[in-house]
């Protein structure tokens, strides 16, 4: 087969999910199956504790900064970091009934109504330097802790969200240092995930990049996409609220052969891509384990990753029976004093939409020599219904 024809159409492709037919490039991250996630040509490991503007510098302009232009860059997202009045009153007219992820994709709609230029490049990139206020505008509003305060120049990017988010009860710093974290881990994940394809293909009928981001994280609100970090908490805390903080290692894996035996579903393992552990999930244990070692839900989802590959590992069907990045990090988030797992696609959500927005402007702007990709069309075949 010659390097022009990648793969071959056969029936047995269809209906798959398009999984593993390449249509583009993608110029900011990629997935390794063995050695996991890269932003450009840096492992996600190595970045997971820069600072957060250093890591959206090096996606946006594919380089990593120097200091003096990472401060100037800075500068740029803090002068566009505040939504207009209008666009916060209108977010806190929006109903509160249903999952919050509705009032987000919502909210996006509504800031490109008041700020959005058409310029794909100006739109990235107020996009993401507004994202972290019009998210904790949402949250605030949806939990019903009061008004959202400005963003303050002094301060940095999460730093900026965690003063905005008027969490009860919660550390400051502690906030900041696991949303640092967990921003950065989130950023981008390659060209073809869900959201990040949905967006994409929104933006080729030359949507904006507000309504493209909104069909975003539509796509990433699902329980198969961004939700499973929601629903990985509540799996980790049924098992704690069956096993007790003392359980060992045996209760463990008694509880997910039970599981396995009955059908139901053991969260936090696999990967579309990964055959082994995510270095995401590796970043986030090892942190729980230094930070938060005698918190329950730390010790279950310690448990949970042995016991859980273990036994998984037995079932030879199982291309990737290793926890994925959403298996431990509500876990991280409730150790720091987060813990409101309804948030977590919408935290999710604020993190992804700097890698999708990014892409986006590529795919529009210099794509084919600058023409852009075209219109998303694939062609379905007709099939009689049986």
């Amino acid at each position: 087969m010659s390097e022009e024809v990648l793969f071959e159409i056969t029936k047995d492709k269809l209906e798959t999910g398009m999984r593993g037919f390449p249509v583009g490039y993608c110029t900011t991250s990629h997935v390794d199956a063995q050695k996991g996630l890269f932003y450009m040509q840096k492992s996600i490991a190595e970045l997971a504790f820069w600072d957060p503007v250093q890591v959206i510098y090096l996606l946006y302009y594919g380089k990593e900064g120097t200091s003096a232009e990472v401060d100037q860059f800075r500068k740029i997202l803090s002068s566009r970091s505040t939504c207009q009045k209008e666009v916060i009153d209108a977010v806190q007219r929006l109903p509160r009934a249903g999952h919050p992820m509705k009032l987000f994709c919502a909210a996006i709609l509504i800031l490109g109504m008041f700020e959005g230029t058409g310029d794909y490049k100006e739109d990235c990139l107020t996009l993401i330097a507004k994202i972290p206020h019009l998210t904790a505008a949402v949250i605030n509003h949806h939990a019903g802790w009061g008004e959202t305060p400005d963003p303050r120049p002094d301060l940095g990017y999460m730093e900026n969200f965690a003063q905005m988010l008027r969490v009860p009860g919660a550390d400051f710093a502690e906030l900041v240092r696991a949303f640092n974290l967990f921003n950065i881990l989130h950023f981008d994940h390659g060209g073809g995930n869900l959201s990040t394809f949905v967006g994409k293909a929104v933006a080729s009928g030359l949507e904006d990049i507000f309504g493209s981001m909104c069909s975003a994280m539509c796509a990433l609100a699902g329980p198969r996409h961004g939700k499973a970090n929601q629903d990985c908490l509540e799996f980790v805390l049924e098992v704690l609220s069956e096993v007790g903080e003392k359980a060992t290692s045996a209760d463990v894996e008694a509880l997910i052969r039970s599981r396995l035996a009955s059908d139901k579903l053991v969260f936090g393992f696999g990967h579309a891509v990964l055959r082994v552990e995510d270095p995401r999930a590796t970043v986030q244990y090892d942190f729980v384990k230094k930070h938060y070692p005698d918190h329950p839900l730390v010790k279950i989802a310690l448990l949970l990753r042995s016991e859980g590959s273990k036994v998984l590992s037995e079932n030879p069907k199982i291309a990737d029976p290793h926890p994925n990045v959403d298996a431990v990090s509500g876990t991280l988030l409730t150790a720091t004093g987060f813990g409101y797992p309804e948030y977590y696609t919408v935290l999710f959500g604020m993190s992804r939409t700097v890698g999708i927005a990014i892409q986006i402007v590529y795919e529009r702007l210099e794509a084919r020599g600058g023409k852009g990709t075209p219109i998303v069309r694939p062609k379905y075949l007709f099939k009689k219904r049986d």
